[in-house]
Parts: structure tokens; sequence; C-alpha cells
């Protein structure tokens, strides 16, 4: 079992973060699954970010279109706010001798 559970990319039923925990290769159906909806998200982000560009760029996009959009994009932000931080939690902790950088040996001083 991996020491950290894994926020998944989207939320419960009542709105609560889901959390896995999985085998320390991650290559269950559960986790596939989460890494294809991150892919996902972050398409559609990618592409409600080339649709903002044209609408801002359209004097005759109204308010009510800039609203729909400011609330995706919201969306969009919010779910790659909680990819990154899913993927940070997974990341590695690095032993303390590895974050100063590889040691100094007396052949290496000059």
């Amino acid at each position: 079992m991996s020491t950290q559970p894994r926020l998944l990319p989207w939320p419960g039923p009542a709105g609560q973060r889901c959390y896995l925990v999985s085998d320390a290769d991650s290559e269950g159906y559960l986790s596939k699954l989460a890494d294809e909806m991150e892919a996902v998200q972050l398409q559609m982000g990618t592409e409600l970010i080339g649709h903002a560009h044209l609408m801002l760029g359209d004097r005759k996009t109204d308010a009510r279109e800039l609203r729909y959009l400011s609330n995706r994009l919201i969306e969009a932000l919010q779910d790659a706010l909680r990819i990154a931080e899913s993927r940070g939690g997974r990341l590695p902790v690095p032993d303390e001798a590895e974050s100063y950088g590889p040691a100094q040996t007396e052949e290496g001083a000059q």
C-alpha cells in the first residue's frame, strides 16, 4: 500500500474530497481512470482558454456570455488546482542528503 492517499479529480456525492489508497505501482483501475479524467480536465481547460481568447476579442460578446465563460474558467481552474495538489502529494519526498545536492569528495573539492 502507498503511504499517501491520492486526491481524486472528482468530488464525492456531497462535494467532499475523494481519496484513493492503492498499490505502490498505481496501476489499478481507479488510478488509470483518475489519470484519464485528469487528462480530459486539462484538455478541456486548454480548449476553454482558446474559446475565451476568441470571445474576448469579439466586441459583440454580451455580459451573459462573459458570465458563463467566467464560470467555466473558474471550474477549469478548480480542476487544474486539484490536479496540481494531487500530483504534488504524490511526488517522492527527497532524503535530506539528496536535497542538498551530491556529496562532495576530496577529489571533487577545489
